[in-house]
């Protein structure tokens, strides 16, 4: 099983980005999904995760500028990052708790915010 994350780069304060990441190599179902980051020198925390159903929860510092959606049938979930802030710059990473497998984790995208 292999989470395929992409989508980051360097994008300059008050822009958009989105991120992406397929689960893919083997049959699976797929739990929640969600997206991680963690910034240099800190530890990694949670930004958003999606139920199954599109039940959704975010962390407070993003809640109203990022929006988290999945796609069942393409075994994919996405990142919808407005407004950004330097403070958002960090790597980012998927996971997906899937069903008898466990939690998986895609390989972290960065995204850079300049000020």
């Amino acid at each position: 099983v292999q989470l395929q994350a992409s989508g980051g780069g360097l994008v300059q304060a008050g822009g958009s980005l989105r991120l992406s990441c397929a689960v893919s190599g083997g049959i699976f179902s797929i739990n929640d999904m969600g997206w991680y980051r963690q910034a240099p020198g800190k530890q990694r925390e949670l930004v958003a995760s999606i139920t199954t159903s599109h039940s959704t929860n975010y962390a407070a510092s993003v809640k109203g500028r990022f929006t988290i959606s999945r796609d069942n049938a393409k075994n994919t979930v996405y990142l919808q990052m407005n407004s950004l802030k330097p403070e958002d710059t960090a790597v980012y990473y998927c996971h997906a708790d899937l069903r008898r497998l466990g939690n998986y984790w895609g390989q972290g995208t960065l995204v850079t915010v300049s000020s």
